[in-house]
């Protein structure tokens, strides 16, 4: 019995220190300052890039201040004949005033000063509320329901996701998802997404933890871009195997591979990657494939509660409207509002849907979708339906949160 107690006593030092360092571990997982890059808010700005200027001037402030004016002009004659579908030469001649009042920032994409010369690869970023009245565009014609976007790369034959910051992540948090018709929901890859949001969970068939991940990122279905890194040696050339993904079920859309001469270069060919990635999720939308999965949306189960019926006979001098009866329930409803008042108009006509008792904007994006909570005597099937006979397109997209249009 002593030798016994004696190893007893013996092992609790070392069951401490594996419980210490389970606690770092999991810690280690959660914490750190090599992961987690917020995405930038490209929502109220529209992007022209890779707009090369090759300028000499007196001095090199003035052959960079040239270059920018004409980055800015080229960049309008881009946007114009994108938008439009004509080509660039048509676009009307905008004043340099003009310009600089619609242009909201310069991207530097890679630039080489010399004593009376600049020569670079420049972005315009103009800005969405005053240069859509130029253009004539009030915001998407059609946009994709919330789309949960995971980075995956693959480097080492070791695939990783939001583990730590990687130049796949940072070329999809700077990428200005304005002018995509894709509703991309990225998260910073800070807090607790290394543990949710990690490689094993990319490639899970379940839908029971997809539905939970979903709801609490509010989005509908899930995107998996991935790439596979190859270097050639360190520095030198590099490949790019890139998949666009969608769904539980990793359904591929589209493969292309991307190379460049040299491993400093790898940053670029993640953004031109990210743009194609793009490209391909905007095809699918358009031909109908980038729908949600309907065995990922939450049903709630009915509340049946016992209601007491009081008969009353009154003579009523005219006809009542009928207003749906039953719980009260809450809704996000998702709308958009390219406008100040876009947002007046929508919350004016959801508050006079029969049944709403409230109808208050919660989150206002302007030139975006705003999201408005709404309370309605009834359960969400009423409501759809409610909506749906005041000539608004209703689209479920998780629990109680839904989309609608006119």
């Amino acid at each position: 019995m002593k030798r016994f107690r004696r190893l007893s006593l013996a092992a609790i030092p070392a069951a401490i220190l594996a419980l210490v360092a389970g606690a770092g571990l999991v810690y280690a997982q959660l914490e750190g300052e090599d992961r987690g890059i917020p995405p930038i808010d490209s929502t109220s700005n529209f992007e022209v890039l890779g707009i090369q200027v090759d300028v000499s001037a007196d001095n090199a402030e003035e052959a960079r201040v040239e270059g920018w004016r004409r980055a800015q002009a080229e960049g309008w004659r881009m946007l114009w004949s994108r938008t439009t579908g004509r080509p660039p030469a048509q676009a009307p001649r905008l004043a340099d005033s003009v310009l600089n009042s619609i242009v909201s920032g310069i991207v530097i994409e890679q630039e080489q000063i010399g004593p009376q010369r600049y020569v670079a690869r420049l972005g315009v970023l103009f800005d969405r509320a005053r240069t859509g009245q130029m253009l004539g565009v009030q915001g998407l014609v059609r946009r994709s329901a919330p789309m949960l976007v995971i980075p995956v790369m693959t480097t080492g034959s070791t695939p990783y996701s939001f583990e730590f910051q990687n130049e796949w992540q940072r070329a999809w948090a700077q990428f200005r998802t304005a002018a995509s018709p894709i509703d991309y929901v990225r998260t910073s890859g800070a807090g607790i997404d290394p543990l949710l949001l990690n490689r094993a969970q990319a490639g899970r068939r379940g839908r029971g933890w997809w539905r939970m991940l979903l709801d609490q990122y509010g989005a509908a279905d899930i995107l998996v871009a991935e790439v596979d890194l190859r270097r050639l040696y360190p520095g030198g050339p590099a490949l790019g195997l890139f998949t666009a993904r969608f769904g539980p079920d990793a359904e591929i859309l589209g493969r292309f591979s991307l190379r460049v001469p040299a491993s400093g270069d790898i940053g670029r060919m993640m953004e031109e990657g990210v743009r194609r990635i793009d490209a391909i999720y905007t095809r699918a939308l358009e031909a109908g494939v980038l729908l949600p999965d309907p065995s990922l949306v939450i049903i709630e189960p009915e509340v049946q509660e016992a209601v007491e019926e009081a008969v009353l006979e009154i003579e009523l001098p005219e006809p009542v409207t009928q207003v749906p009866v039953g719980p009260i329930a809450t809704f996000n409803l998702q709308v958009d509002t390219p406008d100040p008042d876009s947002v007046q108009r929508a919350e004016l006509a959801i508050s006079r849907v029969g049944g709403v008792t409230s109808a208050i904007t919660t989150s206002l994006a302007l030139g975006g979708t705003s999201v408005m909570r709404v309370t309605y005597s009834g359960d969400a099937a009423a409501f759809q339906a409610a909506l749906q006979s005041q000539g608004w397109q209703v689209q479920a997209i998780n629990g109680n949160t839904l989309r609608i249009s006119r």
